[in-house]
């Protein structure tokens, strides 16, 4: 079960850049609204790379750890955007790096499915990938209600 939440988390990190771009246009940051949705482009190309070495590494380094290592490296662009979200004066590479960095959101759904499929008899696998996958994706959705609330109003003063 800890890949469900592990996989929303992904998700919602990585598909947060939809959101977010729209809602810097709404505030008034200085970049053209190409260079802004360049950010959910370099984000989703980030992601779908991701998964091909995200795939394979569950049979080099473990289900567990994958899990681990791809949820734990999900911090550093949340953490990471919420920083740089702060400051509209900044340069738009970090906001780009914090888009590609978040790509790992995209690679966490290729190693959470191959660890799923370890688990359970053939006959069991689809029930078990489709409750996976549902719920993992319901990150986008969560996403996108939480992300507009959050950025409208102030939390920290």
């Amino acid at each position: 079960w800890i890949s469900v939440p592990s996989l929303l988390c992904g998700f919602a990190i990585w598909g947060m850049w939809g959101i977010i771009t729209v809602q810097m246009l709404n505030l008034g940051f200085p970049f053209s609204q190409a260079e802004l949705f360049t950010l959910t482009a370099i984000s989703g190309l980030a992601g779908a790379t991701m998964r091909i070495p995200a795939s394979f590494l569950i049979r080099l380094a473990g289900g567990r750890n994958t899990i681990f290592l791809t949820t734990a490296m999900l911090l550093a662009p949340a953490i990471g955007t919420g920083i740089v979200l702060q400051h509209k004066d900044w340069p738009l590479w970090t906001f780009q790096l914090m888009a590609l960095w978040s790509g790992v959101g995209g690679g966490n759904f290729a190693s959470s499915m191959s660890n799923i499929t370890t688990f359970f008899p053939k006959r069991l696998q689809g029930t078990a990938l489709g409750i996976n996958a549902g719920l993992g994706n319901l990150g986008v959705t969560t996403m996108q209600i939480v992300i507009p609330l959050v950025m409208t109003m102030s939390l920290f003063g």
